[in-house]
């Protein structure tokens, strides 16, 4: 059950993420969508969405590691 839990907690920045890389693909081929009224704020958006998601996957994975230590000496908790 936590592992399900785990996956839904990634799944949905990851959603996120690449629904940004897709508001930032159609501003290149001038795409406007619903609800921006111009391409720089879907841009914008878009490039918001896909750092935040990308970065909260990262920062979970990295978490999880710090936890087990399985990273570097210099990324290790000191006490």
């Amino acid at each position: 059950m936590t592992r399900i839990i785990a996956l839904i907690i990634l799944v949905i920045p990851g959603f996120l993420a690449a629904f940004g890389i897709k508001l930032m693909r159609d501003m290149t081929f001038g795409i406007l969508q619903a609800p921006f009224p111009n391409l720089w704020l879907q841009f914008l958006t878009g490039f918001i969405l896909f750092v935040g998601g990308l970065g909260f996957v990262g920062g979970f994975i990295f978490h999880r590691d710090r936890k087990r230590n399985n990273v570097q000496a210099r990324f290790k908790k000191t006490k």
